[in-house]
């Protein structure tokens, strides 16, 4: 068995992912300006599935004990699959700012799943953590103001807190189903499960897409959805799942907190938005979160951490 050569690398890895799901939001708000949620979805996952089936394959990874493929093909019809196609369509609707304050509502939400079906310890330090982190995310994402904008109604809020709620389940599910099978093998199973539920969707001939829409779609599009997928869907959930075997699922819950950070701070640099002082000061409220979140990372039990 291998063991991490430092305990602090799954607080790298979450911190790495939040980056890249931050990148995520601001792009495919981009995006959907030219495609529809679930080609988009498609066009996303195809890239990504098939880059983690040649790596499966060239590895050697072993295969999943057969007990724990229908719950890992389960998680992914869960989450890229059903969970991506509402956050899709639900951002189609809303600002980008009011979907990553969205977001943000799911350590909450794990936190109350993975003590009702984990049994996991929820200390008064982890509450305080998480609540400074909260209040970091109100402040950067301007809750006061954008809230009551144009740039949100209430289907397509409600259709991202669904897409929330289903990331929620996964996050504390796949606690379990990670100490039994190697994060990649994972990872592409439940890509592959997220892509076939994405093809049936396309295949229904939705406002939502239709195969028709791929073949009018500009190449250089579609090259930002292929690439945007690879970061987003592969190495993002490969980096998650990794992390997610060594810490508590309200813990690896707790990092999304940082998710704003880079979604507000990739915003400004490429789009040319503005932050306010009060957002700045928010930023630097989750970036003491997580670095308290780091600390109790890093004091997880080395006996707890093994991978195959």
């Amino acid at each position: 068995m291998m063991r991490y050569s430092s305990r602090r690398s799954p607080a790298v890895q979450l911190v790495l992912a939040c980056a890249l799901w931050g990148a995520a939001t601001v792009l495919n708000k981009a995006l959907l300006a030219s495609i529809s949620p679930v080609a988009l979805l498609v066009l996303q996952l195809i890239p990504s599935v098939l880059v983690l089936w040649m790596l499966v394959l060239k590895t050697g990874k072993p295969r999943p004990v057969k007990s724990a493929l229908l719950p890992i093909l389960l998680l992914g019809l869960l989450n890229p699959g059903i969970s991506y196609t509402l956050n899709l369509m639900g951002l189609a609707r809303i600002s980008a700012s009011v979907a990553t304050l969205l977001w943000a509502a799911e350590p909450v939400m794990i936190l109350g799943l993975a003590a009702i079906v984990l049994r996991e310890l929820v200390t008064p330090r982890l509450l305080i953590v998480m609540l400074i982190g909260a209040i970091g995310v109100a402040l950067v994402t301007n809750v006061g103001t954008d809230f009551g904008s144009t740039g949100s109604d209430v289907s397509g809020i409600l259709l991202l807190l669904s897409a929330v709620l289903c990331c929620a389940f996964y996050t504390v599910f796949s606690r379990k189903v990670s100490e039994a099978t190697d994060p990649l093998v994972i990872v592409t199973l439940q890509q592959t499960a997220g892509l076939g539920w994405a093809i049936v969707l396309l295949l229904g001939n939705t406002v939502y897409g239709s195969p028709g829409e791929l073949v009018t779609i500009p190449f250089g599009i579609i090259a930002a959805a292929a690439l945007s997928g690879l970061l987003y869907y592969a190495a993002a959930y490969w980096l998650y799942i990794t992390a997610l075997r060594s810490v508590p699922a309200a813990v690896a819950g707790s990092y999304f907190n940082l998710i704003p950070v880079f979604g507000v701070g990739l915003a400004f640099i490429f789009l040319g938005e503005t932050l306010t002082p009060v957002q700045w000061l928010g930023g630097a409220t989750i970036l003491l979160s997580v670095v308290e979140l780091v600390r109790l990372t890093a004091r997880r039990p080395a006996s707890s951490v093994s991978m195959p």
